[in-house]
């Protein structure tokens, strides 16, 4: 799904635990469910973060099969996520070893340009025929550096010009540039944010690269703003509860596909502000 028609990922579960209220589900059959219906509100990616019994999120693939069986067979027919981060797996020495001890495989996995080992772990996921979400921050107190990393890695590597490398910039809450004001990190935007008329660009640091292989999000206050930008470049999004709870009207969201319904509607129209604007 193209970003002008709605978010290509849905995030339905990231860090969230219990504590982040019932929108966020919990077991793999929740999961599952919430998955399929947003799915069916327009999703064309599922990002699910598995856990361990206790909570964990892990990539061994005692957790990690499970999980994408149970999506899988619930009817979840469009490409499965999974996180390599070092939130799952804190030695990043271990991280690759992981990964090839997998016995079921996702289709794509996320990996963390700001986290060591972080290419290394890249061409793992590639020899194994899983494609890449390589993600950078723009903003924050990570700095340059990330992107930098990023950038070098898919100039150098082998595994950066063979494709199945989608380049993802997390935009940080207030630095969401003409996307209009975001707020704090866990304040909802209640208004539309102000845009200029006409298609935007990349933001720096994503210049001359293919709008097409990139994918823009934000979280909490910068969701929402970081969704309009997306529609208006013309690249893929993402939003779920991974990412934000609030509606684009400030309300508490009900579930993953009410957020994937909002973001569609949303994208849908500033998609169309920028076909016109050409």
């Amino acid at each position: 799904m193209s970003a002008a028609g709605g978010p290509a990922v849905v995030s339905v579960n990231g860090s969230r635990g219990a504590g982040d209220g019932p929108a966020v589900p919990l077991s793999p059959q929740d999961l599952a469910e919430s998955a399929v219906r947003a799915v069916a509100a327009g999703a064309g990616e599922v990002l699910v973060h598995p856990r361990t019994p206790c909570g964990r999120e892990s990539l061994s693939p005692r957790v990690v099969g499970p999980v994408l069986e149970v999506l899988r067979d619930a009817g979840v027919g469009v490409p499965l996520t999974v996180p390599a981060s070092i939130a799952a797996e804190p030695d990043p020495a271990e991280r690759p070893a992981r990964v090839r001890a997998w016995t079921v495989l996702p289709d794509r996995a996320v990996v963390h340009f700001a986290e060591p080992g972080a290419a290394v772990l890249a061409e793992v996921l590639l020899e194994r025929g899983v494609q890449v979400d390589a993600v950078a921050p723009l903003g924050g107190a990570a700095g340059p550096e990330p992107l930098e990393r990023l950038r070098a890695w898919l100039v150098r590597s082998p595994g950066g010009d063979r494709g199945g490398v989608r380049v993802v910039a997390e935009i940080v809450a207030g630095n969401t540039g003409n996307t209009g004001k975001a707020g704090p990190a866990d304040e909802p935007v209640t208004g539309p944010a102000p845009l200029p008329t006409g298609p935007a660009s990349l933001p720096t640091g994503l210049h001359g690269l293919a709008p097409q292989a990139v994918l823009l999000f934000g979280r909490d206050g910068a969701s929402w703003p970081v969704l309009r930008l997306a529609a208006r470049c013309g690249t893929a999004a993402r939003t779920g509860v991974g990412d934000v709870l609030h509606l684009p009207d400030g309300r508490p969201a009900r579930s993953n596909a009410e957020l994937v319904a909002a973001a569609r509607e949303l994208m849908l129209l500033e998609g169309s502000v920028r076909a016109a604007s050409r």
